[in-house]
C-alpha cells in the first residue's frame, strides 16, 4: 500500500486538524450523470485505495458507485452505480442508497449505507474485488442513519454505531451501538452519546452522528463524528471526537467540546447544503502518526483534512466536555 495521502501543516497554524491546499479533491460533476459526489467512503486496497461513493444524478436520485485511486487524492470514479447479488438474503430491494462507510473485517470489505426499504435504515453488504457486491439483510428497521462498523469484532460480535432517527431531516439524533453474531440479526442496543446541551458546546447541541470506522488507539476507540445545530440559517454540520472504552465501547472515556473543523471555507458552505463537514471516512498510519479525514463539504464535492493522530487523541482528551 501506498503512503496515505499527507500534507504538512500549514505554517503559522496552530489547528489540530487543518484542510487540503486543492480541496475539494472530487468535483461534483468528477463523472457524467452527477449532481453531485459527497459524503463517501474510502479503504486502503491493493496497491493504493478503493472507495464506495454517493454520486446524487441530475434527478437527485441517491446512490453508491465504486472508485480507485493510487495516492488517495486522485480518483477514477466508475460511471455506473454498484449492483448488488444477494448475500445473506434474497431481499435486496433499494429505493435509494447514501452516506456509505467501508471497513475491511477478517476476509472481505463490508459496506454500510443508509438504504431506502420503506424509510431510511442501515443496509449492509460485502465485496472482494469492489466489482461484485453482495447485500445482506437491513440491520434495524426504518428509521436509521449513519451506520459504522467497528474494524473487528468486540467480546466476540460484530458492532456497529448508528442513529436512529425520523423519516425525514431528523431534528434530535444520538449515536447508539449494536452487536451482532454474523452480520445478520442485531441486539443488544446501547446508547453511546447523546447530543450536549447548548449552553456548554452549541455546535453538537442539536444531533451527532458516527462518521468514520473507529481507529483503536492507546486511549480508547477514537471515534470522529459529526455534530449539528440548529440555526436560523438551518442546521449546520462539524466535524468532532471522542474516545470509548475498547472493551465497552458504550462509555464514553472523553469528547471534545469545541469541534475539530467546522464549514468555513466556500465550498463548505455553499454547495447543495450550506454549512456542512461531514466526515464518512479516515486513513491512519500510527507509525508516522497520520490521520486523514475524508469528508464531505455543503452535500456537494469531497475534500479531505489532516492531523498528528497522536495529537487528535490529546486535543479530544484536554478538550473534553
Amino acid at each position: 500500500m501506498s503512503s496515505i495521502p499527507w500534507q504538512d501543516r500549514p505554517e503559522n497554524s496552530k489547528d489540530v486538524m487543518w484542510r487540503y491546499s486543492e480541496n475539494p479533491i472530487i468535483d461534483r460533476y468528477a463523472i457524467p450523470s452527477s449532481n453531485s459526489i459527497f459524503n463517501s467512503a474510502v479503504v486502503p486496497f491493493g496497491d493504493g485505495y478503493a472507495g464506495v461513493f454517493r454520486c446524487d444524478n441530475k434527478a437527485v436520485q441517491m446512490n453508491i458507485f465504486a472508485g480507485f485511486s493510487k495516492n488517495g487524492i486522485d480518483w477514477e470514479i466508475n460511471h455506473e452505480p454498484i449492483v448488488m447479488q444477494s448475500g445473506n438474503t434474497d431481499m435486496i430491494e433499494s429505493a435509494y442508497k447514501y452516506d456509505p462507510r467501508v471497513v475491511f473485517i477478517e476476509d472481505r470489505y463490508w459496506i454500510t449505507w443508509c438504504n431506502g426499504y420503506n424509510g431510511p435504515t442501515i443496509g449492509i453488504g460485502y465485496t472482494f474485488d469492489f466489482k461484485e457486491f453482495f447485500q445482506c439483510e437491513n440491520a434495524f428497521l426504518p428509521f436509521n442513519r449513519n451506520g459504522v462498523l467497528f474494524p473487528q469484532k468486540i467480546n466476540g460480535k460484530y458492532a456497529m454505531l448508528s442513529r436512529p432517527s425520523d423519516n425525514g431531516h431528523t431534528p434530535f439524533g444520538d449515536i447508539w451501538i449494536s452487536y451482532s453474531p454474523d452480520m445478520k440479526y442485531w441486539g443488544e442496543h446501547r446508547l453511546v452519546m447523546k447530543p450536549s446541551p447548548f449552553e456548554q458546546s452549541a455546535w453538537q447541541c442539536t444531533k451527532v452522528g458516527a462518521g468514520p470506522i473507529p481507529i483503536l488507539t492507546n486511549e480508547g476507540w477514537l471515534m470522529i463524528y459529526h455534530g449539528v445545530i440548529n440555526t436560523c440559517n438551518g442546521f449546520r454540520y462539524a466535524m468532532g471526537s471522542a474516545l470509548l472504552d475498547v472493551d465497552s465501547p458504550d462509555k464514553v472515556k472523553y469528547r471534545t467540546q469545541p469541534y475539530l473543523l467546522g464549514p468555513a471555507e466556500i465550498y463548505e458552505m455553499v454547495g447543495d447544503v450550506p454549512n456542512v463537514v461531514f466526515p464518512c471516512a479516515a486513513l491512519h498510519d500510527t507509525e508516522e502518526d497520520k490521520l486523514a479525514v475524508y469528508y464531505g463539504a455543503a452535500d456537494t464535492a469531497v475534500a479531505i483534512a489532516f492531523g498528528k493522530l497522536s495529537e487528535v487523541v490529546q486535543f479530544t482528551k484536554d478538550n473534553s466536555l
